[in-house]
């Protein structure tokens, strides 16, 4: 490691002091500490969130499945109102990573993050919700701007999530083996708006299908999008799994998630 201070605010004014200040802010660090290991990011302070409980919390607010920024994947996971509200998301919380992961990760920290293969932001984008920062309302279609990219300013933090609960729903992915990480997960929602649908490992970041949203709209089974392609010139190819390889799974996983959804 290299020299950098610590900082353990006790409150989300002291937070946004720092951070507006220069200061790293850190939620579970279970993506920033291997990064600052390897050199990859270099923050001469760090802001750690972790004491900070107006952060965190699940609670239910009328339609809509209000999640703080600080919640534990394994606390998503585990949630009575999550489970009953949305079962396909406490479902997608249980598969991240390991038990280590599960409960050091946060909900914020993985979409602020905004990896190519994380789990949650399939969820914020198939699902429409809306990320709430210290300052302003982001609608999922205007949050994720590719790879590790964001709406959110460098001195903006993310407070909670609030998911619409949708009428039917469920999430589905082929894990890579080792990282745990989707080689392509999907997560198909049947919604008051319509049927949105979210592919998360495929490319440079989470982004809908328009054409399985078109197909399922018509009819909600997974014949509907048996035959609907999936460019794989828009994927990504690596040593896990080539671009057409990643293209037929999201198919796969497409149809295995609305089987899923009409359980």
């Amino acid at each position: 490691m290299y020299a950098f201070t610590y900082e353990r605010p006790a409150s989300r004014d002291a937070a946004l002091q720092l951070v507006r200040a220069g200061g790293k802010p850190i939620a579970g660090g279970q993506t920033l500490l291997p990064s600052m290991r390897l050199r990859l990011a270099a923050p001469e302070q760090l802001v750690d969130l972790a004491a900070l409980p107006e952060l965190a919390g699940i609670r239910r607010e009328g339609d809509q499945l209000v999640i703080g920024a600080m919640t534990r994947h394994h606390q998503v996971a585990e949630s009575d109102a999550v489970r009953a509200a949305i079962p396909a998301l406490a479902h997608m919380a249980q598969l991240i990573g390991d038990r280590q992961v599960r409960a050091r990760g946060t909900l914020g920290g993985s979409v602020a993050n905004n990896d190519p293969a994380a789990d949650y932001p399939a969820a914020v984008l198939g699902l429409g919700a809306t990320v709430q920062t210290d300052r302003r309302s982001i609608a999922a279609d205007d949050f994720f701007q590719g790879l590790f990219a964001t709406a959110l300013e460098d001195d903006e933090l993310i407070c909670e999530i609030r998911f619409p609960i949708p009428q039917r729903a469920a999430y589905v992915k082929f894990r890579q083996p080792a990282s745990r990480f989707a080689l392509i997960g999907v997560f198909v929602a049947q919604t008051a708006g319509g049927v949105r649908v979210a592919v998360t490992g495929g490319g440079n970041g989470v982004f809908r299908h328009t054409a399985m949203e078109q197909a399922l709209s018509s009819s909600f089974s997974p014949e509907a999008i048996a035959n609907v392609a999936t460019d794989e010139n828009e994927m990504s190819s690596d040593l896990h799994g080539s671009s057409a390889y990643r293209a037929h799974l999201v198919g796969v996983m497409a149809r295995r998630a609305v089987e899923q959804a009409l359980a």
